[in-house]
């Protein structure tokens, strides 16, 4: 199968924790998966991070290319979306789950903080969704799928600007989901509440508890649970489902 041929999946955030689930969720012999990573505090783990996850798309038959991407510049989005168009000719799925946090109370947060956080889960987003949606009316086909977070509707003490982002990718989530509906392209979100990650690994041991108390299922959920949904979400089996939020949070949000 040339590269032409391949279904062409992009992936942002894709070399560890959930972003890295939803590459191996996706991984397939007729497929072809990209994905950015990008850490300048350390830029040789995530390369090797990154490595990793080849490998195991590898392993599961598929096929994978990463490449450090800062998706806040406009700039190198474009490129890394040129390079896969100019090597497929097409894309397929995208899915938007890079993210950040920067956690403070309200009248705590710094400004720069608060912009981070925005330009990373919602702009970088949008930016990414503009451009794949292009390629995408040209098809005629496409799934997009949107990383938002169970706080992005409930609101979560500490988490003004991670909030406040969440709910703005489903709101970006349902306006694109009309707006592209009649070129074949469905655009849904999922939800996680508190999902096993390196990002959640790092609370304190009572802030882990405080959490764990607010799920009815009594437990934490696992990157494969929201990796599985995602590729419900982008597969034929989903054609008819767009505009819609997908809570997986063993109960958090009902």
């Amino acid at each position: 199968m040339t590269e032409q041929n391949k279904h062409t999946v992009v992936v942002t955030g894709g070399s560890r924790g959930i972003g890295r689930a939803i590459c191996l969720a996706l991984a397939a012999p007729d497929t072809h998966i990209y994905f950015n990573y990008f850490s300048p505090n350390d830029p040789a783990g995530e390369m090797e991070a990154a490595a990793e996850t080849e490998r195991l798309v590898a392993d599961a038959q598929g096929t994978a290319v990463s490449k450090s991407v800062n998706i806040v510049e406009k700039e190198a989005v474009a490129g890394f979306f040129e390079e896969v168009l100019d090597a497929t000719g097409r894309i397929d799925v995208l899915v938007n789950n890079a993210g950040i946090t920067k956690d403070a109370l309200l009248v705590r947060m710094k400004e720069n903080d608060w912009d981070a956080v925005l330009d990373i889960n919602l702009k970088a987003a949008f930016v990414c969704t503009k451009i794949a949606a292009k390629a995408m009316m040209k098809q005629r086909y496409g799934r997009i799928v949107n990383i938002a977070s169970v706080v992005g509707v409930t609101g979560n003490a500490g988490q003004a600007n991670y909030s406040a982002s969440k709910a703005g990718l489903i709101g970006l989530t349902k306006t694109t989901a009309k707006e592209l509906a009649s070129r074949g392209i469905t655009v849904n979100a999922v939800a996680p509440g508190f999902i096993e990650t390196d990002m959640t690994a790092s609370l304190p041991e009572k802030a882990r508890n405080a959490m764990l108390d607010q799920v009815p299922l009594g437990r934490a959920g696992k990157p494969e649970d929201v990796a599985g949904v995602v590729a419900f979400l982008a597969s034929e089996r989903a054609s008819y489902i767009t505009g819609q939020v997908i809570h997986i949070s063993g109960g958090m949000y009902m």
